[in-house]
């Protein structure tokens, strides 16, 4: 399962390394490339729900099997576009394929564990989640340098390959519960209320808070997501199962991974431009630049294993706020001048942090599931997080954004030129290259500098609130469902 999933992690960083060719190859315009990520970004929230449902009325396995399929058959499809329209629906196949194959393989840890180990099982799977980001740039970087775009997206097909043999062999079935009637309003609601709310925040980073298409497209997703809540609430055989939420365990569990998300893409979001724009980092460079996040999240996750078996995930989990608001604070006070060993240093303290958090919040919100619904509820997960995942950019990009563009001086620059300048630190930086402009390239740097600052401030109340959650609506010791809510499940080999 691990291996079938380290391919979505992949996919979503190694894009962002290709985009200046694809921009060049396919005569893509700046509206295309945005929409490369976007066509990604929405299926995949519109689908998470409605896949964990399926997994749980039909079996995980084959559904996994089908997800590598076209996850792998959408890879070549993009491999081979010759055109922008053609990569952008590739682009769309590739998230329907990872939109089955992250709850399902999140799920079938409730229904292959036992408590005891299902949180080291959790733990490998965060690790696979993450472990394709950093990835992304180091391979994307290096097969940009000897071969056709098309390889970076080619990558993803051995993967594949593995992952189809392993499921297939490794992996036993389960029947599923067909029982009662698929909730088609739930999912049409949910779908178009998720893709609503999450394109809204997409394009108030691109285009502004105060945009009409902005503000259009999140008051329609609200308004969707408000009545299919009260559609769940009426009907019998609901998409989601809001019981969940009377489980302090899921509630809270699923509230602080959806915070955890929050801070760890907020940084994510961050850094790759420091290293390239202020420290002067290649794409290969800044994809080994962040691999101490990876470092640090396994040792972290593997003393917070051990930490909560004696003390509890509430105090594990509460020091690992504490750990991640350290790390932030200490990254607010990063300088133009700070090498990249002071970087290395705050961002292993936060890789920590994600460790001694985002595992054991997860065990214990999927630990609240019972078998039957272990799809369902995993697939609710992973929609609020890929959600609040995407809130963190929108807002965190204005914070930088706004701060970035206060303190860069574009005094004496032509009007177009300046406006480029104030677009990004990394196009401010290549235009003073090209001008031999080594002032606005200084500029750049501190403006961006100040950005990731408050940035990382805005991170730090996010770590502390979090922090003050975990106290206050943890439980204190580890636990699952109860006894009499798990059914036995059949498994055929």
């Amino acid at each position: 399962m691990s291996v079938s999933l380290i391919v979505v992690g992949l996919d979503l960083t190694v894009l962002n390394v290709a985009l200046p060719t694809l921009a060049t190859e396919l005569e893509a315009s700046t509206s295309q490339l945005q929409w490369f990520a976007n066509a990604y970004t929405l299926v995949l929230a519109a689908l998470l729900l409605p896949a964990g449902l399926l997994g749980d009325r039909f079996g995980q396995k084959h559904l996994l099997i089908g997800a590598l399929v076209v996850f792998g058959g959408a890879s070549a499809a993009c491999a081979f576009a010759s055109s922008a329209g053609q990569l952008i629906a590739a682009r769309a196949v590739l998230g329907v394929g990872a939109a089955f194959l992250i709850p399902l393989s999140m799920s079938l840890l409730n229904v292959l564990f036992e408590p005891g180990e299902r949180a080291r099982a959790m733990t490998i799977w965060v690790m696979a989640n993450s472990l394709g980001i950093p990835l992304g740039p180091v391979l994307g970087g290096w097969l940009l340098d000897h071969y056709r775009w098309g390889s970076v997206f080619l990558i993803n097909l051995p993967l594949v390959a593995v992952g189809l043999v392993a499921v297939a062999l490794l992996i036993p079935a389960t029947r599923g519960h067909r029982s009662g009637r698929i909730d088609v309003p739930g999912i049409a609601l949910s779908g178009a209320g998720l893709v609503a709310v999450t394109y809204g925040f997409v394009a108030a980073g691109e285009r502004g808070w105060g945009d009409a298409v902005t503000l259009v497209s999140l008051v329609v997703g609200v308004v969707l997501l408000a009545v299919f809540w009260s559609w769940q609430r009426r009907t019998t055989d609901a998409l989601v199962d809001l019981a969940l939420f009377r489980s302090a365990r899921f509630a809270w569990g699923t509230v602080l991974a959806t915070l955890a998300s929050f801070a760890l893409m907020g940084l994510l979001f961050v850094l790759p431009q420091l290293f390239q724009a202020v420290q002067g980092a290649d794409a290969l460079n800044t994809g080994l630049r962040l691999l101490p996040i990876i470092g640090g999240l396994l040792i972290g996750a593997k003393v917070a294993e051990r930490l909560s078996a004696t003390a509890g995930p509430r105090l594990t989990v509460a020091f690992g706020f504490v750990l991640m608001l350290a790390g932030l604070v200490m990254g607010a006070f990063t300088s133009v001048d700070a090498g990249y060993g002071f970087t290395a240093i705050w961002v292993s303290i936060v890789g920590v942090s994600i460790g001694f958090t985002l595992p054991p919040v997860m065990d214990l919100a999927i630990g609240a599931l019972t078998v039957e619904r272990s799809g369902s509820g995993s697939g609710l997960i992973q929609a609020l997080r890929q959600v609040g995942g995407t809130i963190g950019v929108a807002i965190l990009g204005t914070v930088l954004n706004s701060a970035y563009r206060d303190h860069l001086n574009v005094g004496g620059l032509p009007p177009a030129v300046a406006d480029a300048a104030r677009d990004s630190a990394s196009g401010a930086v290549a235009i003073a290259a090209h001008t031999n402009a080594p002032a606005l390239a200084e500029s750049a740097r501190e403006a961006f500098v100040h950005g990731m600052s408050a940035t990382l401030w805005t991170c730090s109340g996010i770590a502390a609130l979090g922090f003050v959650v975990a106290l206050a609506f943890l439980p204190s010791t580890r636990g699952s469902v109860e006894p009499e809510s798990v059914e036995v499940v059949t498994i055929e080999v």
